[in-house]
């Protein structure tokens, strides 16, 4: 037997093809125990520490901080030391890495359990993760997970993201990725955490007072790569004729020609941004409408998004045709008695969407209360994968930044989503003269197989009547 091992990229709950490495726990090398911290890894929704499937010495690591890995390919390769502890070896899982159900109709570690409690399975013999963090137990039967391509058998242990000290400094993968994006040395860094460990807010402060400084930041970098850059052959020069005859620029090669520039490859949150856009695409027959909602009769300053997701809702009971899921592939549609917004957050890294849960029940109050929580959460890169799914309806507030009108894009399975433009004051024709009336852009998309013309103008009739209301 080989005292060899390679370990391959297992699918990290999310069903994504790849993830992006954050950075290395360890170095080639090094000696290294089963479950210990190897590398830190970003999906589009999270970063996620990877632990070492054996005990032994690593000898290769599948690329550098920054690499894109795809799913099931290697990442790492060991000398399996026989006298550390090892995890006891099961039959070959080949290469599944849905983890997804079991053969026997369980379910694998990360899926939903199936009992009814929205709890997800811990460990390989179904149990779900309590309130106090200990997987229940459930039969005595264990199957392989099929998360990890080889033969390795699955403990009962839940792994949790902890702090992981690398070179001295204590911190969590998601805390080590954003020292890493805004250029902050963590090693120089105050630590305000328990037991020393380095928050995300200790980062940002040190990013913002400059006193925590990377040897260099990444825009001098690619300024110094600019400034080391050859200068154009004097005979590229030479080809061009500075003006015509008319005494117009003019060139004798295509501007591609001279292009200059790095290919960027894109990674987590805008790669899966990427993918998502491209099937909506390919999935979705869309068709927009757009309409002006009149706000003269607003009473005093009014929040601007609780009112738009208060007449979402408005609409969505009115005509819950656009409320609702639809599938093309079977031709079926689902309508949802509760309203699930997802509220689209634009970030550096990407496009995220949480979902704001039953916003048909909440008062003012609470939908701000919530979307603050959703969008620190995504700041922060602590929201649950749970969160940015499962959404019945969408919402985008571009006008926030510029734009009137738009053809935002409906991510299947939902049929539609509503796109808010710029606030402005109009010229309005009344009954015996004009008026300056505040009034919002709106644009509905909606997905013409499963809604009609009919029900899309009546949904959007139906959220500019109760926009209009006074409060």
């Amino acid at each position: 037997m080989s005292n060899k091992k390679t370990f391959f990229l297992p699918d990290l709950g999310e069903g994504l093809p790849d993830a992006t490495i954050v950075e290395w726990s360890v170095k080639e090398g090094d000696t290294i125990r089963l479950d210990d911290p190897l590398v830190s890894m970003e999906t589009a929704k999270a970063v996620v520490e990877v632990p070492s499937p054996v005990s032994g010495k690593v000898l290769k690591l599948s690329g550098a901080a920054g690499d894109v890995i795809v799913t099931g390919k290697m990442l790492a390769e060991f000398e399996i030391d026989p006298s550390m502890p090892q995890r006891a070896e099961g039959q070959d899982t080949g290469h599944n890495h849905g983890g997804g159900d079991n053969d026997d109709g369980g379910k694998g570690v990360g899926s939903q359990d199936p009992a009814p409690d929205d709890r997800v399975v811990a460990s390989d013999d179904g149990g779900a993760i309590e309130a106090d963090g200990e997987p229940a137990p459930k039969g005595e039967v264990r199957q392989d997970a099929g998360t990890v391509v080889g033969a390795m058998q699955s403990s009962d242990h839940v792994h949790t993201e902890q702090a992981v000290a690398v070179g001295g400094v204590k911190a969590m993968p998601a805390v080590r990725a954003m020292a890493r994006k805004l250029g902050v040395d963590l090693s120089r860094v105050t630590a305000t955490g328990p037991n020393g460990v380095v928050s995300l807010a200790d980062v940002k402060k040190a990013a913002a007072d400059g006193t925590a400084k990377a040897g260099s930041a990444p825009a001098q970098r690619a300024v110094d790569r600019v400034a080391q850059a050859p200068s154009p052959a004097p005979a590229a020069a030479a080809q061009r004729a500075p003006v015509s005859q008319s005494g117009r620029p003019m060139r004798t090669q295509p501007p591609s020609v001279a292009a200059t520039g790095q290919p960027e490859q894109l990674k987590g949150v805008r790669r899966n941004m990427a993918r998502v856009m491209a099937d909506a695409h390919t999935q979705v027959v869309p068709t927009t409408l757009v309409d002006d909602a009149d706000l003269h009769a607003w009473i005093g300053k009014q929040d601007i998004t609780a009112r738009l997701i208060r007449s979402i809702c408005a609409a969505a009971k009115a005509v819950p045709a656009l409320n609702a899921w639809f599938d093309g592939k079977n031709l079926t549609r689902t309508m949802h008695a509760h309203v699930d917004i997802g509220i689209a957050v634009d970030t550096d890294d990407g496009l995220f969407v949480p979902a704001l849960r039953n916003a048909d029940v909440l008062d003012a109050g609470g939908i701000r209360s919530s979307i603050q929580r959703l969008r620190q959460q995504v700041e922060d890169r602590s929201i649950p994968a749970s969160e940015l799914s499962g959404y019945t309806i969408s919402l985008s507030n571009f006008g926030m930044f510029a734009g009137r009108y738009a053809t935002p894009v409906v991510v299947p399975p939902c049929v539609a989503i509503v796109g808010a433009g710029k606030l402005s004051h109009d010229v309005v024709a009344v009954m015996g003269g004009v008026e300056v009336h505040r009034r919002m852009p709106i644009s509905l998309t909606f997905d013409h197989r499963a809604a009609t013309g009919g029900e899309a103008a009546r949904f959007l009739k139906a959220l500019l009547d109760d926009l209009s209301l006074p409060n």
